[in-house]
Order: C-alpha cells, then structure tokens, then sequence
C-alpha cells in the first residue's frame, strides 16, 4: 500500500536518540494537496510527499518509529484502504477489520525545510545500482567509527574512496556518471548514503552538491506519479 511504501522510505532515517523525542517518529504532514512523511536523526532526512491520499483536514503530528514497525510488519503487500484518524493524544490506523491504536510522541518536530538547501549548482546524475553495489564493496575497508567513503568527482569520473588508517586498509573504485559541476570532493558516512539508497527504487538517481561542508540532496530522476521524495545527508568533514 501507499502508506506501507511510505514507512518504508522514511522508518530508516529516524532517530533512537531519547533525549530528543520529537525526532524519534515519523512526522506526519496533512494538508488539502496531500500527506507528506519526514523522518531526520540530523544526520540524514528524508521528506517524502504523497500528493494521492485524501486528506479532510489539515493537522501534523509525530508517529512513534514502534508503532510505525508494527504496523508496516501487518499492512497486506497489495493495494489496501487505510484510514488515519486522530486526536490529541492518539492516531488510529485502521483497514479491513484491522485496528492499531498508537500514542502520538509529544512534542513540536523541528523546522525541517530550514535545513535543506536549495542552492545546489552541482549535480551528479547515476545508475542507483552501481553507486550502491560500490558503496557497499568501497565502505568493508572505511573507519569502523565514522564510515567515512570520499566522493571525487572529475568530470564525468566518480571515485569512490575509503581508507581505515588504524589497519591500513583502502579501497577505492572508479564509476562513470553524468557531472554538471565543478569538481569537487566530499566526504559521507557510507552506512547512511548506502541506506538510502537502498530505500529508493528509481533506476537512476541524481545527487545534488553545493559544498563539500553542506549537505547533499538524493532525488529520483524519475519520480513515480503521485510522489515526491527528496533524501539528505550531512558530509564528514575529511580529515586533512
């Protein structure tokens, strides 16, 4: 369904950190053109806008991250009728004779659009295959701690960098793609970019750059009708 499709994208990136209960669900945005789904640790996040689920009222709140693996664990694969009803303190998922109750998490989310950047001259457009398969084989030899992959573009060359100095391992790999940009080299945490790729399902996808200190934006080429999806993911500082 829809909304299973939706959890998915997002479950990921929430946070598990106590101290900061607002980011530790699935912020749940409903207005007349929609619902859109946010979920952010401030390492990564992810804003996914469904602009084909009816909506009576505008409202927002934040659905815990257990109640959202629940319910994703009983939502049937094909296409299901959901409704979402809510009050103050609850929300109220419900389909077929099936009923999931779930305390809403108390607090005021956080201004997500605040943080995305629009500026992003830079665009790196590629095979989401390749890049992740890559990620996956580059990130065995990165820092244990920090995950650290570095991205070097050059032209249309992207080299795909790790190195754990504690063990003098290094990896690196050498992929085609399309650059409009000027080159650059950035580093990420390879757990967190290979995570989101992994819950996308676009062929190919474009990542966008302003700075090697400013976030990165993934998006679908190709969105499915129907959907936005927009993911981002805070650079690693390279160690000089």
């Amino acid at each position: 369904s829809t909304l299973q499709k939706a959890i998915n994208k997002t479950l990921f990136a929430v946070s598990n950190d106590e101290l900061r209960p607002q980011m530790t669900g699935v912020y749940f945005q409903l207005n007349p053109d929609g619902i859109t789904f946010v979920a952010t640790d401030a390492h990564k996040l992810v804003r996914y806008k469904r602009t084909d689920m009816q909506v009576e009222t505008s409202t927002s709140f934040i659905v815990p991250k257990k109640a959202l693996n629940l319910l994703k664990s009983i939502l049937p694969g094909e296409e299901t009728q959901v409704t979402i009803n809510y009050n103050s303190s609850n929300a109220f998922f419900s389909y077929n004779n099936v009923h999931l109750i779930c305390r809403l998490i108390d607090a005021k989310y956080p201004d997500y659009n605040a943080v995305i950047p629009t500026d992003n001259p830079n665009n790196l457009t590629m095979n989401r295959a390749d890049i992740l398969n890559t990620l996956r084989r580059v990130m065995i030899f990165s820092n244990k701690t920090t995950h650290q992959v570095i991205l070097k573009i050059n032209g249309n060359q992207l080299n795909v960098q790790a190195q754990d100095l504690d063990f003098s391992n290094e990896a690196n790999e050498q992929l085609d793609c399309q650059y409009d940009g000027a080159d650059m080299e950035i580093g990420f945490n390879a757990r967190f970019l290979a995570e989101m790729l992994n819950a996308m399902d676009n062929e190919e996808i474009k990542i966008e750059l302003s700075t090697p200190t400013r976030a990165g934006i993934l998006l679908p080429t190709e969105p499915e009708e129907g959907e936005d999806l927009l993911m981002l993911v805070m650079p690693v500082m390279l160690s000089a």
